[in-house]
Parts: C-alpha cells; structure tokens; sequence
C-alpha cells in the first residue's frame, strides 16, 4: 500500500442491529424482538426503498493520507465531516505523491485515463526545485500561507474524515467505480471494505455490489 494513498481507521459507533431499531423506535420495538432473517430484510427492504433515515445514527472515523488532488475530489461529499492538514501552520514533513505509473489520456472519457505511457519528465526535479523554493521563501520570512502556493497538487496532506452510515456509503458509490480517478478509488476501495467489516448487512444493501 502506498503511504500517500493511506487510510487508517479510528472509530466507529453503532451495528446493524441500530438501524434496526431507529427503524422500528416507532412502534416501540427493537432488533431483539426479531430474527436475524426479519432484521436484515427491513435493513434491505430500507435500503431498496431509500428510506434512509435509520442508516444516519451510526458513524465511523478514518485517517486518510492522500495528495492534495484527491482531498479536493473526496471533500466534495458535503455531508462528511473532514479536518485537514494546515498548510498555514504546518512547514515541515512535506512529501509529495508519484505514482506508480503514467496513465494516457482515455479515449472514450474527456476526464479519464487508460493504459501507461512514458515520459521523459524529471517529475522527481520539479518537486525538489518546489520544495527548494518554499523553503526558501520561509528563510526569506514569507509566511507559510503564502510559501505554500508554490507547491504542487501532487503535495501530500492529511485529514480526518467522520460520517455517518448513509453518507459513507453515498461516497462509496460514487467514489469506487472504475471511471473515477484512481488515487481516489484506492482511498474509497480501504474506507468500503472497513464499512463493510463494520455494519455487513447494511453496507451491502447500501451499496453497489459490482463495483470494483
């Protein structure tokens, strides 16, 4: 696992047997009253039907570690709550993301890639001379909301990023499909598999199940 594309989980509250009961709270009932066969189906019967309400009193919280151009795709997801890496306050520790190949450019998706193609591009060079410059600009006394400007979208941040039931698998939906970004499929791909760990019955029938 690349350390720039990195998502460690913090906590969680709730189980499946919650959204159960927040269904049923109505009429005084809850998850023990019933089988595990009756609890699932409403938990499906719920999520086929997008009633979501009772998917939205359990949480989790990760720590995500990515490059800047991801964070700007994934907070995105207004009904997520994230606190970010201050560029303002933080100067040291700068690292920056290289990936692991250089995709082409998608024939069939304006905003995609496919394939690998080779560049002659000293990518390694322009993040050093990046770095220099900033560092240079802190010796110079420019503040570090400034200095930052100069470095590039591949910069390395962190953040942490909490939501409830619902809104992860919203994100997850959308997030870890195949015509999205992949730096970004491989931060949803960790979250969905740990959501899925935690509540297994309601991810899966909030979630896509064919996707990657």
């Amino acid at each position: 696992m690349n350390p720039h594309l990195k998502v460690i989980y913090r906590d969680h509250m709730g189980t499946d047997d919650d959204v159960v009961d927040a269904a049923r709270v109505s009429y005084s009932r809850q998850a023990s009253a019933f089988t595990d066969e009756q609890n699932n189906r409403l938990i499906q019967y719920l999520a086929k039907h997008q009633h979501f309400s009772p998917f939205g009193h359990q949480f989790a919280s990760f720590h995500v570690s990515c490059p800047l151009f991801v964070h700007a795709q994934l907070l995105k997801h207004k009904f997520l709550r994230a606190n970010t890496r201050s560029g303002r306050y933080t100067t040291s520790n700068i690292q920056f993301y290289k990936p692991p190949h250089w995709r082409g450019k998608a024939a069939t998706n304006k905003q995609g890639s496919a394939g690998v193609v080779s560049t002659g591009t000293d990518v390694d060079f322009v993040n050093y001379t990046a770095l220099r410059t900033y560092n240079e600009l802190l010796d110079d006394g420019v503040a570090p909301e400034m200095a930052r400007m100069v470095l590039p979208a591949s910069t390395v941040t962190e953040f942490i990023w909490s939501g409830s039931l619902d809104a992860w698998a919203s994100m997850a939906n959308l997030r870890c499909t195949d015509d999205t970004q992949w730096e970004t499929r491989q931060i949803a791909n960790q979250i969905d598999h740990k959501m899925l760990e935690l509540f297994p019955v309601s991810w899966d029938a909030l979630t896509d199940n064919s996707k990657d």
